[in-house]
C-alpha cells in the first residue's frame, strides 16, 4: 500500500488533503481511483489508513478509516552530522540513512571538505535532497519524516551541538571509546549528534576544537570507513543496541 507524508495541517481526525507532486504521483503514475487506500503520515509520528474520495489535478482528499500503531523509529533520536561530501554520495548518505532511521541530517563545511555550496546552489540542493529523504521514508514505512538542516559551519555545528543530549565526533585515530560505550548512557527519547567528516576526515585541530565544545570522539569499528559508509555503521549499530 502507497504511503504519502501531508503536512500536518492537512491532517484531520476525519480526514486527509494531498497537494503538490504527491497528487500527480497517485492520479497519473499509480491511477487511483476513489475508494482505493493509501497511508498517509504528518511527518511526526501519527499514521493513518485513508480511503480516497476525491481525486482533482491539484488536490486528493481521503477519510481516515484507521489510525495506525506503529513502532518504525529508532528509541534515541540521532542526528548525522555529515561533512559535505564530493559528487552524489550526499544523495546516498541521505537515502540510506533515512532508510536506516535517522532523526535528521546536519550538512556542515570543514577543513577539509571541497564541495562549495553557494546560495544559488544551496537552495537547489536543499530542495532536491528533501525529496530524496521524502521518497526514502515513504519506501521504508518511516512514521517520522528527517528533517534536512541547512548545511553550517564547523563551528556552528560545534556551537549547536549544546542542543543535542549527547555528542560525539567519528575519529580515526581515536584508540578508545566506541559507540558501544556511548549507546548505554542513553535513554529513549534522547538525542545524539554524530559527526562525520568528509572524505579526508577531521584534522587534528578540528577535533581537538570539538572536544573542546564537550563532544567526545569515538572510533567506528577497527577499520577505516568510506564518509558514506560511517552513517550506515552508525545507525546499523543504533538499531543492533536498541531494536
Amino acid at each position: 500500500m502507497q504511503r504519502y507524508f501531508v503536512e500536518p495541517h492537512l491532517f484531520s481526525e476525519q480526514e486527509v488533503r494531498i497537494t503538490g507532486d504527491d497528487v500527480h504521483h497517485i492520479v497519473n503514475v499509480m491511477r487511483a481511483k476513489s475508494g482505493e487506500e493509501i497511508i498517509v503520515s504528518d511527518g511526526a509520528g501519527r499514521s493513518a489508513r485513508a480511503r480516497l474520495e476525491s481525486l482533482s489535478a491539484k488536490e486528493v482528499v481521503a477519510a481516515v478509516t484507521e489510525f495506525l500503531e506503529e513502532k518504525r523509529e529508532l528509541p534515541i533520536h540521532i542526528t548525522i552530522g555529515q561533512g559535505l561530501p564530493k559528487g552524489e554520495k550526499m544523495e546516498w548518505i541521505l537515502q540510506k540513512g533515512t532508510e536506516m532511521g535517522a532523526f535528521a541530517f546536519f550538512p556542515f563545511s570543514s577543513e577539509r571538505t571541497i564541495v562549495k555550496l553557494d546560495a544559488k546552489k544551496e537552495a537547489k540542493k536543499l530542495e532536491r535532497w528533501r525529496k530524496i529523504v521524502k521518497e526514502a521514508a515513504e519506501q521504508s514505512h518511516r512514521s517520522v519524516l528527517p528533517e534536512l538542516l541547512a548545511p553550517v559551519s564547523f563551528r556552528q555545528i560545534l556551537e549547536a551541538s549544546t542542543r543535542y543530549t549527547r555528542a560525539v565526533i567519528a575519529y580515526e585515530k581515536e584508540g578508545t571509546q566506541t559507540l558501544h560505550q556511548v549507546f548505554p548512557a542513553l535513554s529513549p527519547g534522547d538525542s545524539l549528534l554524530v559527526l562525520i567528516g568528509p572524505e579526508g576526515g577531521f584534522t587534528p585541530e578540528e577535533v581537538s576544537a570539538a572536544e573542546a565544545a564537550g563532544i567526545a570522539s569515538v572510533a567506528l569499528g577497527p577499520r577505516i570507513l568510506r564518509t558514506e559508509t560511517a552513517c550506515q555503521y552508525v545507525l546499523a549499530a543504533a538499531s543492533f543496541q536498541f531494536e
